[in-house]
């Protein structure tokens, strides 16, 4: 390891949809976080919106993005984020996950999806730093845990590892306008649980917060939070966490985090 390398946080972020760049608040919070982080190395991405098993590994070289989303006005359609890809961080990755019983594969032509670069073209808009995205190879909260366990040495070489979700996230249970009840008192619990380093609450979310169920039907944008912990965790973090941006955005809490 070169010791001039800073390590890099870890973090958990909300990642919004497309309409996020027209937001007159949220891209700047992003913009400000990132201005306030040392310069990564690389990005290690993993998005709510890639689930495959086995663990994947997106593309090494620029592709074209994955628009993974319907009904939105064409000029959506036609952003574009021709970040490097980061063959050595693959490398690295595949170095520290293959093991018996963890595969892991290659789909080289699998490019960024919504999760992972609606919110690096607010934060690192010049789309200079590498970008590896991996898949979610699973929902358990107690795997992603051990996953990022498993990749926290990467900060050590500057890779900031980013796991991209949405803090609430039910779109057929919201109503025209406000924010729901369900979602503030799960942002609320989740605060709490994360302020008091409750891991075993966060790790069964579904019974023991309030509304968990309606906050999340399905796993996929919470589970990114766990890879996040995992990688806090190996550095003995986990308490030391803190919410960098906060609020609700179209009634989800758009909750975004920092270990480290």
């Amino acid at each position: 390891m070169n010791d001039t390398i800073e390590r890099m946080p870890a973090l958990y972020l909300s990642h919004g949809a497309p309409p996020l760049a027209d937001d007159p608040v949220w891209p700047g919070e992003l913009a400000a976080w990132a201005a306030g982080l040392p310069r990564p190395t690389a990005v290690l991405m993993v998005s709510a919106h890639w689930e495959e098993a086995p663990l994947a590994l997106g593309a090494t070289e620029t592709v074209p993005l994955v628009h993974d989303f319907w009904g939105f006005p064409e000029h959506y359609y036609r952003v574009r984020y021709d970040a490097p890809g980061a063959p050595k961080l693959a490398e690295s990755v595949r170095k520290l996950l293959r093991a018996p019983g963890m595969p892991v594969q290659d789909i080289p032509d699998r490019g960024l999806d919504h999760g992972a670069y609606v919110p690096l073209v607010e934060m690192y808009p010049d789309a200079d730093i590498p970008v590896l995205q991996i898949s979610l190879p699973t929902l358990d909260p107690r795997r992603l845990m051990e996953l990022g366990r498993k990749l926290a040495p990467l900060r050590d070489e500057g890779v900031l590892i980013v796991g991209s979700g949405f803090f609430t996230h039910n779109l057929a249970a919201l109503r025209q306008g406000g924010i729901p009840a369900w979602s503030a008192e799960f942002d609320d619990w989740g605060r709490r649980a994360l302020a008091d380093g409750d891991v075993d609450a966060l790790l069964d979310f579904s019974h023991k917060s309030p509304a968990g169920k309606l906050a999340h039907p399905r796993t996929e944008h919470f589970a990114p939070l766990f890879v996040t912990l995992g990688a806090a965790d190996a550095a003995g973090e986990l308490t030391a966490g803190r919410s960098v941006i906060d609020g609700f955005w179209l009634g989800l809490a758009k909750r975004s985090l920092q270990f480290g």
